[in-house]
């Protein structure tokens, strides 16, 4: 197995059984921290652990400084990492029920950590009720491996690299997030609505096709060429509001074929903590 983006339903079904297999459920429901951990008890893909993303897949904030998902430590996801039964063998799949846009957070996580083969289920958890795979209840033990981080690339920048890229010349930034949140109409989870200057809109959401799916590579590849101008996918910085859905952006960017696009993990929530940084609002 050397699943590495996108995994199909009838691919994880194929290998289900095999030991060199993790499965994380990442269901999250926004508003209501517990409603992912519920949902996974009462119902699961068979063997699957839980990871929570308020918990397992950020450091706590702290107000005033950071985003509302900071990157966990290395240490800390590492453990992590171990206790869910992942090693070097280990080929790691990740699903939710919102077309991978909170798997992606652990996707990205374990490519940060020097992880590749890792893989968000294409369709989630719903597609794979639709065909009727099995399921099991409650929580399921794992069996702990060692896991070792490897953190030998950049896949981040800061906000002191944001502030000094808005020109856009050298760099291309992302926003993540829907339509009326980057242009300021409307903002229903941070203290300040607009979006980072210079920055062009790319919503999530769209690399979805209407069943909730990842869109075909040749999709994927016309929309991010449209954002990219010409640059190098090297030259691409994706944020949203706290670091979590520009990860299914760069998910998909990857599976289209163009490796090395950054994070700005503290993203819009970060930026917003420092009053002298510059806001934009409109399209």
């Amino acid at each position: 197995m050397n699943y590495t983006t996108l995994i199909t339903v009838e691919q994880l079904a194929a290998v289900l059984d095999q030991p060199d297999l993790a499965v994380i459920d990442c269901r999250y429901v926004m508003g209501d921290p517990d409603g992912g951990k519920r949902a996974y008890i009462q119902s699961h893909i068979p063997g699957a652990v839980y990871a929570h993303l308020d918990v397992d897949l950020a450091a706590q904030v702290e107000p005033g400084k950071t985003g509302r998902h900071p990157l966990p430590s290395v240490e800390e996801f590492a453990a992590s990492c171990s206790q869910w039964g992942i090693d070097e063998r280990v080929q790691v799949v990740a699903y939710d029920d919102a077309g991978g846009a909170y798997a992606s957070r652990l996707w990205w996580l374990l490519r940060w950590v020097g992880h590749e083969k890792v893989a968000v289920l294409d369709g989630g958890f719903a597609k794979w009720v639709a065909e009727d795979r099995p399921g099991e209840t409650g929580e399921q033990p794992s069996s702990a491996h060692s896991f070792h981080a490897d953190v030998a690339s950049p896949l981040t920048v800061d906000a002191a690299f944001v502030e000094a890229h808005l020109s856009g010349s050298e760099c291309v930034l992302i926003d993540s997030r829907a339509a009326e949140r980057f242009r300021g109409d409307e903002e229903p989870l941070d203290s300040v609505a607009g979006h980072i200057p210079g920055a062009k809109n790319l919503p999530h959401k769209g690399v979805l096709n209407d069943s909730g799916e990842f869109l075909s590579q040749e999709a994927l590849r016309v929309r991010f060429e449209t954002v990219l101008e010409g640059r190098p996918a090297e030259k691409a910085v994706f944020y949203c509001g706290s670091g979590v859905t520009a990860c299914h952006n760069i998910l998909a960017m990857q599976h289209a074929g163009f490796g090395g696009a950054k994070l700005y993990p503290g993203s819009w929530s970060e930026w917003i903590t420092d009053k002298n940084r510059p806001v934009a609002t409109g399209d």
